[in-house]
């Protein structure tokens, strides 16, 4: 799976963060919603636009993001 499939960023909406194609669902609301301990089933039940794959293409996207950051002791 691709998450360029399922995640956009448009300045119009959410002031550009990323989010779930076709709605105004943050990657960061999801993510935050997991780390809270909700489900993927809490997350699909309290969001209905939402399908799996968008939430795995939420979780791929944080990881390549995370993978491509600069470590934070080098830079200082």
């Amino acid at each position: 799976m691709d998450y360029r499939n399922f995640i956009t960023s448009d300045h119009r909406i959410m002031l550009g963060k990323p989010v779930i194609k076709g709605t105004r669902l943050t990657v960061e609301l999801i993510l935050r919603k997991l780390g809270e301990g909700a489900s993927v089933e809490d997350l699909l039940r309290m969001y209905p636009a939402l399908e799996k794959d968008s939430i795995q293409a939420a979780l791929q996207y944080a990881a390549e993001i995370i993978a491509n950051e600069e470590n934070l002791e080098s830079a200082a």
